[in-house]
């Protein structure tokens, strides 16, 4: 991938897991108090650190509520990858999310995607930690075809949201080089 490269990505996961917070984060390197989000948002963020430096990510946040959750797949169809975000310290709704990332990707056109799990509010007391969250999302577990990833992150101040764009660059690349390999 050229430095001059542009890829799609899905951003999905649970309502209220900050999904819209880490976007406008990215954007506009701020915190940007958000409100739920009823459809979607899409904004493009060209990278100007890190390994993904000078790449352009177009990111489409789609609402995670239960009657939004049916539309993903139709986001993910013309993706390059899912990021999909997790609350770290909502342990109840850990299984629900898994159920839900698990229903995502029996699609076999999402199989084929890059997968990196952002475990978001990293910065607050009692929050799990990415080995307890990778277990409890089973991500073990997956199709073994499926590249992925987990990056703790922190969307108010922006920790750990730089490496979260490189691990998605990192596993894109990867994902090419393995398809070439066939």
């Amino acid at each position: 991938m050229g430095s001059s490269s542009s890829v799609q990505i899905s951003m999905l996961g649970l309502d209220s897991s900050g999904k819209t917070t880490i976007l406008y984060r990215m954007k506009f390197q701020q915190y940007t108090n958000a409100t739920p989000t009823i459809s979607y948002n899409c904004e493009t963020i060209k990278v100007k650190e890190g390994r993904a430096k000078g790449i352009t990510f177009k990111i489409w946040d789609v609402g995670g509520q239960d009657n939004k959750r049916p539309l993903w797949n139709q986001y993910t169809r013309s993706s390059d990858g899912i990021i999909f975000v997790v609350d770290s310290v909502d342990r109840e709704r850990l299984e629900e999310a898994k159920l839900e990332l698990i229903r995502l990707l029996k699609n076999a056109d999402n199989q084929r995607l890059p997968l990196l799990v952002i475990a978001n509010k990293q910065d607050l007391p009692n929050s799990l930690d990415l080995c307890e969250i990778e277990k409890l999302l089973g991500l073990r577990d997956l199709h073994p075809g499926q590249v992925w990833a987990i990056q703790g992150a922190c969307a108010i101040t922006g920790e750990g949201l730089p490496e979260a764009m490189d691990a998605m660059f990192d596993l894109i690349v990867k994902k090419k080089s393995l398809k070439k390999k066939k």
